[in-house]
């Protein structure tokens, strides 16, 4: 990976944090779940990884390389993050963190991701690093 490309990671992840603005799918949309490109400048975790995602092809990054990941947060919760594999690991963006880091520095426990293959498809993860037990509101109300 290069400087450019970290760059590029730490700019979208820092970006779109600061921009889009929490809010649950009930108080924004009046349903429990929906998925969306936070286009008004509210959204809940998926919403700001379809964002990221979006900005990042945009850039020219391939799609294969950001996978849509689903895990459970610190707090055991269910939230989403985007996986960006390199050559140097694979990172996380997440508005629950400023910072972009190792999947492994995270505490989360993986659950599931897109395939590389298709991302119409899911693929189990297997994640058996214990869970850390502190947490961020970031993207609570």
């Amino acid at each position: 990976m290069t400087q450019a490309a970290w760059r590029d990671l730490l700019r979208v992840n820092r970006w779109v944090n600061e921009t889009v603005k929490p809010m649950t799918d009930m108080d924004h949309w009046g349903v429990v779940e929906k998925w969306s490109l936070p286009t008004d400048g509210y959204g809940d975790c998926e919403d700001y990884v379809l964002l990221k995602r979006k900005m990042l092809i945009d850039a020219g990054w391939p799609r294969e390389a950001l996978l849509i990941t689903v895990v459970r947060d610190k707090m055991g919760e269910g939230h989403a993050v985007l996986t960006v594999k390199t050559d140097k690991g694979e990172f996380i963006l997440d508005n629950q963190n400023e910072n972009v880091v190792a999947w492994t520095e995270t505490g989360y426990r993986f659950v599931k991701r897109q395939s590389q293959s298709d991302p119409n498809l899911w693929v189990s993860l297997g994640d058996a690093r214990p869970a850390i037990s502190t947490a961020s509101a970031r993207d609570r109300q």
